[in-house]
């Protein structure tokens, strides 16, 4: 950003998805809806995986250690949009956009299954200077977006992003294709046709949720210093901050026999 006059930063401003006070019930209607299934659906795996020693498996322990990185994952984030909304206020202070900044890209890269290399350039927010627009064109306070704002040099906060978020995601990513490669050449040694389509149809519902999480999140990351816009990058973020962690409970539970089972003796067979 171009040099100006220094300010101490006390509070940034969110400026969310709209200033329509019309919209504000509907965005805060849909956030919630999705909120609860996440915070309600994933514990749910995790009671199955706790009291079914069928499922003590290292397959089912990732699965539940997924499902609560999720949840945190997503309360770094939506809870203080929905307070905002509910007060009609912006404001988050800046020791608060800190916090929440090291708390999403902890629990982000934890859900990638990687150490939280990346909370360390959250820290290197703190040596950037603001000026007077303190206005983020977010719901959240997205590493990213407060670089933005920032009127002293962010080369070194640009260059430690890209070089993080690209190698993190290389190596998950190789990861990923890795596995799947390895699990379509076992579908497809598999001589019933019948199976080999369910096998399929499993596969495709857990690689589109991992496919949307990589997609909008290296997007959001990769993209918005060369060509910002604000209102993609907020609603390409929804997708993977909000939208991924609800779909774990249905793509990872619901379509997973053993769950279901473990959560019909658990429930009574209500389920």
């Amino acid at each position: 950003m171009e040099p100006g006059n220094n300010t101490r930063v006390s509070e940034f401003l969110l400026l969310r998805f709209s200033e329509d006070p019309e919209l504000q019930p509907f965005i805060f209607e849909l956030f919630l809806s999705m909120y609860l299934v996440t915070v309600l659906g994933n514990p749910l795996i995790i009671l199955a995986t706790i009291s079914d020693s069928h499922l003590h498996t290292p397959m089912y322990f990732f699965l539940s250690n997924l499902s609560f990185v999720d949840i945190c994952f997503t309360s770094t984030t939506i809870p203080k949009m929905l307070v905002n909304i509910q007060t009609q206020s912006k404001a988050i202070t800046y020791i608060g956009c800190i916090t929440q900044m090291c708390f999403f890209l902890i629990f982000g890269e934890l859900d990638n299954f990687l150490l939280a290399v990346m909370a360390y350039d959250s820290l290197m927010v703190l040596r950037l200077s603001f000026c007077t627009n303190f206005k983020i064109p977010h719901f959240f306070c997205e590493l990213n977006q407060v670089v933005q704002l920032a009127c002293s040099h962010t080369f070194l906060n640009d260059v430690v992003v890209y070089f993080t978020v690209l190698l993190l995601a290389s190596i998950a990513l190789a990861g990923v294709l890795f596995s799947y490669s390895k699990i379509v050449s076992s579908i497809c040694a598999i001589s019933s046709a019948q199976g080999r389509y369910k096998a399929f149809s499993t596969c495709a519902s857990h690689l589109s949720v991992v496919s949307l999480f990589y997609c909008t999140g290296l997007r959001v990351y990769l993209s918005s210093a060369v060509t910002p816009n604000s209102h993609f990058t907020a609603t390409a973020s929804v997708m993977y901050t909000v939208v991924t962690p609800m779909l774990n409970p249905f793509i990872y539970s619901l379509r997973n026999k053993d769950i279901k089972n473990s959560l019909k003796s658990n429930f009574g067979g209500n389920l």
